[in-house]
């Protein structure tokens, strides 16, 4: 992993700065500010004489798939989608690799982060067409050798019933050992003993096997709102393509809705139904998958604990927010399982 045990990742050393502002021949640097919109890796607003920049200190992808990715974005905007290509140091690369952390630059891409909730249906829909594109972009830049071939299979792992119940009792003893009587611990006590009830409860509905249903091939991996910029009600761009990686296409519209969509602890089905419906108007995903990527994603969701890990394994506090509100949405969800279901197939 790239630069992870970067301690604070809101500061740069003056040195390091200077290192970065000569590798990318930035020139004059009039003001430099931190972006507190992002959650894995850190960015910052860079204002020079001759252009305003973003740049982005990468901190959970590996070198080679951070190279190969960045490669694929300057195919991407050359076909006209909402993407902004990196831009390359001195000496070609567009990876800088200083100060113990890899770092990369990007001209400055205007627009406003839109929670999905927030977006008429019509933006919903065009979401759903923007993600449709991107999709056959990418089908393109593997075709031009820029990707790996697709293969035919994927397999997706399904976590068992026994070993989501184990993992519940280790945290539920983390919780125990390191309880401070404070509101999080309280929460996730409560949480964690009511998850092992709904696995049981519902264990009968888990995905049967472990090859997906549907098409698959090179998708974004993480399409939500602080990666979306939107400008006069058009996306005006898509950032952080460090999670490009071959899923099955109802995965990634299964993820892109809920955390879209899924706000507040209920999901906010008419605008799900808008954005499924825009991509299917590019890519022709039947309901039988997209139905299979919904059951998948929510026992995903019923058995991970990713968010209490770093709480109590990493003693990273920065997603308990997000926790509590998964944690919500998974019982609203699982409660109106069929509802939900319908609002991904219907048409």
């Amino acid at each position: 992993m790239t630069d992870a045990s970067a301690a604070d990742k809101t500061r740069i050393s003056e040195s390091v700065f200077a290192e970065l502002t000569s590798a990318f021949g930035l020139g004059e640097v009039r003001e430099r500010r931190f972006l507190a919109d992002g959650l894995m890796n850190a960015n910052w607003r860079i204002d020079t004489a001759s252009d305003v920049f973003a740049l982005k200190r990468v901190t959970d992808v590996s070198l080679d798939r951070l190279r190969r990715n960045l490669g694929v974005l300057a195919s991407l905007a050359d076909d006209g989608l909402p993407v902004t290509a990196p831009v390359a140091t001195a000496s070609g690369s567009l990876v800088a690799e200083v100060g113990g952390g890899v770092w990369c630059l990007f001209l400055w891409a205007a627009g406003v982060h839109v929670r999905g909730v927030d977006l008429s249906l019509d933006q919903a829909a065009e979401l759903g067409t923007q993600l449709g594109r991107l999709h056959e972009g990418l089908a393109r830049a593997c075709v031009r050798g820029l990707l790996p071939v697709v293969p035919d299979v994927v397999a997706a792992d399904v976590t068992t019933p026994e070993r989501a119940v184990e993992k519940s009792e280790r945290l539920s003893r983390a919780v125990r050992e390191k309880w401070t009587g404070r509101g999080f611990d309280v929460v996730a006590a409560a949480a964690l003993e009511q998850r092992c009830e709904l696995i049981g409860k519902h264990a009968d509905r888990r995905p049967k096997g472990t090859v997906p249903v549907g098409a698959l091939g090179w998708t974004h991996g993480d399409v939500q709102y602080r990666n979306l910029l939107w400008e006069g009600g058009e996306l005006a761009a898509v950032l952080d393509w460090d999670r490009v990686g071959v899923r099955p296409f109802a995965e990634e519209v299964a993820r892109t809705a809920q955390v879209q969509f899924g706000v507040g602890g209920v999901f906010d089905l008419v605008r799900v139904s808008a954005f499924v419906r825009g991509y299917r108007s590019v890519v022709p995903l039947e309901a039988e998958a997209l139905a299979d990527g919904v059951r998948r994603l929510w026992w995903k969701r019923m058995t991970d604990y990713w968010q209490l890990e770093f709480h109590y394994d990493r003693s990273d506090h920065s997603f308990d927010e997000l926790f509590t509100a998964d944690e919500a949405l998974l019982h609203w969800w699982t409660v109106r399982y069929r509802q939900v279901e319908d609002a991904f197939t219907e048409g």
